[in-house]
């Protein structure tokens, strides 16, 4: 029995395994340089250190590159988010904070393209969405305390002041360090959460 075969399947897989994160992330890391309609496979395979043959093999074409690489990151983001305890505002904030601090400059640089490319409109969208089910869950019990129009004002309030542009307001153009700049979202979410509560 040759012991040996398994073992050399399987760390051809993992090399292939860890080639495709390679070009993911070269594909992701250009997208923050330059605008999406500018990617090239040449200039992933270039940044992943690969041949142009091993992105066109794996992925089959520009576009299976785009979503694959999307698809990656927006798995991540989800995976992310979804840690924020239900329920308690400290918790998700410090939540919010901890993906703002990775992904902010991706979500910004989507919000800025949105208007030029169809494909970064739908990551916008997808972004949005993902932004306000996030709201509507870890939120859920101070939402469902509400009735009628006050709880629909509650979940707009808590999907604006959780923006990604309001980290940006404290962190970048105030300079607030992250622990005042979560001090701060977190007290206005308390004040939301608790107005007309006795």
């Amino acid at each position: 029995m040759n012991v040996s075969r398994p073992y050399a399947m399987g760390a051809r897989a993992a090399t292939t395994a860890e080639t495709g994160r390679r070009i993911l992330a070269a594909t992701q890391q250009l997208f923050l340089e330059a605008p999406m309609h500018e990617i090239t496979l040449q200039g992933v395979a270039e940044r992943a250190g690969v041949a142009l043959q091993t992105v066109l093999r794996r992925f089959g074409s520009r576009s299976g590159l785009i979503v694959a690489a999307t698809s990656d990151a927006t798995a991540r983001v989800s995976a992310q988010r979804d840690r924020a305890p239900v329920g308690d505002p400290a918790g998700a904030v410090e939540n919010l904070f901890d993906h703002y601090e990775e992904w902010a400059d991706v979500s910004l640089k989507i919000l800025a393209e949105e208007p030029r490319s169809e494909e970064v409109a739908a990551l916008a969208r997808d972004g949005r969405a993902l932004h306000v089910a996030w709201v509507e869950r870890v939120f859920a019990p101070q939402i469902r305390a509400r009735r009628g129009r006050a709880r629909l004002e509650l979940r707009c309030q808590l999907v604006a002041v959780c923006d990604v542009h309001v980290w940006k307001l404290l962190r970048r153009d105030q300079g607030l360090s992250r622990a005042a700049a979560e001090k701060a979202v977190l007290g206005i979410v308390q004040a939301l959460c608790n107005q007309g509560v006795s």
